[in-house]
């Protein structure tokens, strides 16, 4: 099984041979000083990985993580070490919904969102949607709906809207289309 360790607040995959496993499994984290990776096979560094992938990979029995001790975490103990909030939680539940129904997840950040997902994975094919998380007990602004239906619509993805409770099962979501009259 891979393991990662938890160094400075991050989690890093040090084996090389790891990180391609890992990478070509489900497309996991960023190599080390590679921008965009052409051909998981060709992964030759180790990988960083976001924290939801983290938790999730351990979540789901795909990765173990240890502190700097080398002591192996849980996924409370990593969630409480990465400083997840009770709000990065709901994404959480996103993120691993999404992954559970076979979709390739990455950041949205570039689109101004939480998340993009794919079904076959980045380079393969443009992501398909655009996904943004938004807390449950969090006023909702119009104007950042119409911001984010444009935005999604300019780059030709779907936008959906996604949210989850505390105690929530599974997250809600919400799917937008631009029509043309």
């Amino acid at each position: 099984m891979p393991r990662a360790k938890l160094v400075g607040g991050r989690v890093v995959v040090p084996s090389v041979e790891d990180s391609r496993r890992l990478y070509a499994s489900g497309f996991y984290g960023q190599p080390l000083g590679v921008e965009k990776v052409k051909d998981p096979s060709q992964v030759s560094s180790p990988l960083v990985l976001d924290p939801l992938e983290a938790l999730y990979l351990l979540e789901t029995g795909q990765l173990e993580v240890e502190d700097e001790d080398g002591r192996p975490l849980g996924l409370e103990e990593l969630a409480r070490k990465l400083n997840v909030t009770e709000e990065a939680w709901g994404a959480y539940l996103v993120y691993r919904d999404l992954r559970s129904r076979g979709l390739v997840v990455r950041s949205g950040l570039k689109y101004g969102a939480s998340f993009v997902a794919y079904r076959k994975g980045p380079g393969l094919e443009h992501a398909p949607f655009v996904i943004h998380y938004y807390p449950p007990d969090e006023p909702f602004d119009p104007v950042e709906l119409v911001r984010a239906g444009r935005v999604s619509h300019s780059v030709r993805k779907v936008f959906v809207l996604a949210t989850a409770g505390p105690g929530a099962r599974q997250p809600t979501y919400i799917t937008f289309k631009w029509l043309r009259p």
